[in-house]
């Protein structure tokens, strides 16, 4: 092997070895990635505060480079532990009156600088809880809309030919349509923040949007029994599958407690909403379907006792998913002071 040779393979084996060993260091990171645009005169205080933040980096500043509003635009990113922090002090700032202030999040981050700045940030990045989002997402899931109704009340009519079948095939699809969880989950949020505005939100859509959905199952069953397409079964109460919706008990009373806490891990992780709102939905739809159902057959103590169902497990659900918002933001505290 001549020498020119023995070089090359040198430098290819040095080359290789420093490759593998960057690759084991390096990891996929979450970050936020914050826009913010500020005025011109205090641009250098947001830089101050930026630069000098460890959990902060890539920070960039573009003078006179925004417009509506105008200002100057700088963006950076931020490890998501610590995002609350950093969005605390841009709020006390009031850079959100003066200018605007966008987040987003960024699954993957490769840098040994991104690392260093998860480094010097309080906990797990994949469980980092942004509070701000969460109400975000809240708010949008709570507010009384037609779809919201739509989609209800579609939930409700299936659940409603779940019971006068005795189908649980039906029930599940039922629960799988609920919306409801958005407002409860309004709820606790509010109770947890002592925001009464976003406790009465979610009140005001679940008072408006469960009647009506009671209103239509009520008028199905009352055209089935009108037209004689009532099931025989239904007729004589034979519902092995489905009797237990009028039937409060203390499991109902643990499903909905489970489903709370399971819930509150949702919205604040952003993992399998769908599966979490067919859990609650388990407790609430089925409930709100024999409702209008027994109505229509003069079964009074059935549409009395899924009421209390109905009724009891949405408290359930609102008391247990406060008590657990509360003790997931004492957590992340704790672990920040630790940190």
């Amino acid at each position: 092997m001549t020498m020119r040779e023995r070089v090359g393979r040198a430098i290819s084996e040095a080359t290789s070895a420093n490759y593998r060993a960057g690759v084991a260091r390096i990891r996929s990171l979450v970050v936020l990635h914050i826009r913010v645009v500020v005025p011109p005169d205090r641009r250098a205080e947001l830089e101050t505060f930026l630069v000098g933040d460890d959990a902060v980096i890539n920070v960039v500043s573009l003078p006179g480079a925004a417009r509506c509003p105008d200002g100057d635009l700088v963006q950076f990113d931020v490890a998501s532990e610590a995002g609350n922090r950093v969005i605390e002090s841009l709020r006390e700032l009031r850079l959100e009156r003066d200018g605007s202030i966008s987040v987003e999040r960024i699954d993957m981050a490769f840098s040994d600088v991104a690392a260093l700045a998860e480094a010097h940030a309080p906990g797990d990045s994949t469980e980092a809880v942004l509070w701000e989002e969460v109400e975000a997402r809240v708010r949008g899931e709570s507010t009384l809309t037609l779809s919201f109704v739509i989609l209800l009340t579609a939930a409700v009519l299936i659940a409603a030919v779940g019971i006068l079948t005795d189908s649980s095939i039906l029930i599940v699809g039922a629960m799988v349509v609920g919306p409801e969880y958005g407002p409860l989950s309004s709820m606790a949020l509010g109770i947890h923040k002592r925001r009464p505005e976003r406790v009465w939100r979610g009140v005001r859509t679940l008072v408006v949007g469960f009647p009506i959905a009671v209103v239509f199952a009520a008028a199905m069953s009352w055209v089935l029994d009108l037209s004689e397409r009532t099931p025989a079964a239904y007729e004589q109460g034979v519902r092995p599958l489905t009797g237990f919706i009028s039937h409060p008990d203390i499991f109902t009373v643990i499903v909905a407690a489970v489903a709370a806490v399971a819930g509150v891990v949702s919205i604040t992780q952003a993992k399998n909403a769908v599966f979490v709102g067919v859990v609650v939905s388990v407790t609430t739809v089925p409930a709100a379907a024999n409702i209008g159902v027994a109505i229509v057959h003069a079964r009074y103590d059935e549409a009395w006792g899924a009421l209390i169902q109905l009724v009891l497990n949405c408290l359930v659900i609102v008391v247990v998913g406060a008590g657990t918002l509360r003790l997931v933001a004492r957590l992340t505290r704790r672990l920040a002071r630790k940190r």
